[in-house]
């Protein structure tokens, strides 16, 4: 979808048309936006992006708060959509997924094409595609024609559409390995080709050898149906820093209702693993408390606040509470005889 969060309030707002809309943190709190329109992205304003960064580059920009409630429900409506086209879907998010339609009669642009005039006649929102033989294709050809529109690479194009490729649109490319590979002279997938396996493992270990095939396009991931998350979380950046630990007892237990009240409505069947509180302190350094097999309780949690607090001392400007999720076991594995 395209700025999904943000075009429902467009959508909901006819008045906010053509004007520049982030949704997240408020003018006066020292949030982060979650996404903004097209016509903030202008000014340079982007997703994550600390809420008075945003206002400084786009003065007028409109800043709305998340209303996660609605998105869901729009989110349930256009998976309904594709679920008319293809049962092999793997969500990424609300507002993204992979759709496996090889087996689908009609062609694929035409499909997706077709799955985007669905979604929009029902929603009034707007949606982008990347046709491609696998994901790692069809995700770098969904950013080509944003927004509102799709992008198709054939099995035969391959080649010729990853050679002059950035190297860092490949998943897995960060700023790290980036750097890296312009050490080498390396900007892009075909230069990427000049090097060997070994070569690309000496330098990036065992994520070489994914490298070396996905800079050629080469990406055997299957479509995965309903993959559950590993976690589930909520955290909150606060306007005003949190300086003493009673302070920030008060708002855990905030978050703690909605992580309960997320994990009953979403996840109840799931079984908890591990529980944790994440820090974010006033110099932005981080800090993690977790522990492993104690049930998701308040007390629990405070002990784990109580713990992350007292490695700095220093102001909260953020607090996160999660849990993990035990990892599904696979069908096809043998259970132990007794």
């Amino acid at each position: 979808m395209d700025c999904f969060y943000a075009a429902i309030e467009v959508r909901d707002r006819p008045s906010l048309r053509g004007k520049p809309v982030g949704v997240g943190g408020a003018r006066e709190r020292r949030g982060v936006l979650t996404t903004c329109n097209y016509e903030a992205r202008k000014f340079g304003v982007r997703s994550a992006m600390p809420t008075f960064m945003a206002l400084q580059r786009c003065p007028n920009l409109i800043v709305l708060p998340t209303r996660f409630d609605v998105y869901r429900r729009e989110a349930a409506i256009i998976r309904g959509i594709l679920y008319q086209f293809t049962s092999i879907i793997e969500p990424l998010s609300l507002d993204e997924a992979y759709l496996d339609v090889s087996v689908h009669a009609t062609a694929p642009a035409a499909l997706a094409q077709e799955i985007r005039s669905a979604i929009f006649r029902t929603t009034k929102l707007t949606s982008s595609a990347g046709i491609g033989p696998n994901k790692l294709i069809a995700k770098i050809a969904s950013e080509i024609n944003k927004p509102n529109g799709q992008f198709e690479v054939r099995p035969e194009q391959v080649a010729d559409f990853m050679k002059d490729l950035p190297v860092r649109k490949i998943w897995g490319i960060g700023e790290k390995s980036e750097r890296k590979l312009e050490e080498l002279g390396v900007k892009t997938c075909g230069e990427v080709q000049r090097f060997s396996r070994p070569e690309l493992v000496n330098v990036f270990g065992k994520f070489g050898l994914e490298l070396y095939e996905l800079c050629r396009g080469i990406d055997d991931r299957p479509v995965e149906p309903d993959r559950p998350r590993k976690s589930l979380s909520t955290e909150e950046t606060f306007a005003v820093d949190l300086a003493t630990l009673e302070q920030c007892e008060e708002k855990l237990e905030e978050l703690f209702q909605d992580v309960m009240a997320d994990l009953a409505q979403k996840e109840s069947t799931r079984e908890v693993t591990k529980i944790f509180v994440k820090l974010k302190f006033n110099d932005f350094t981080r800090t993690t408390a977790e522990r492993t097999g104690v049930a998701p309780t308040l007390q629990g949690f405070r002990s784990l606040l109580e713990e992350a607090f007292g490695r700095t001392g220093k102001p909260v400007r953020l607090i996160g509470v999660g849990v993990r999720f035990a990892e599904p076991m696979p069908e096809d594995t043998q259970m132990d005889l007794l």
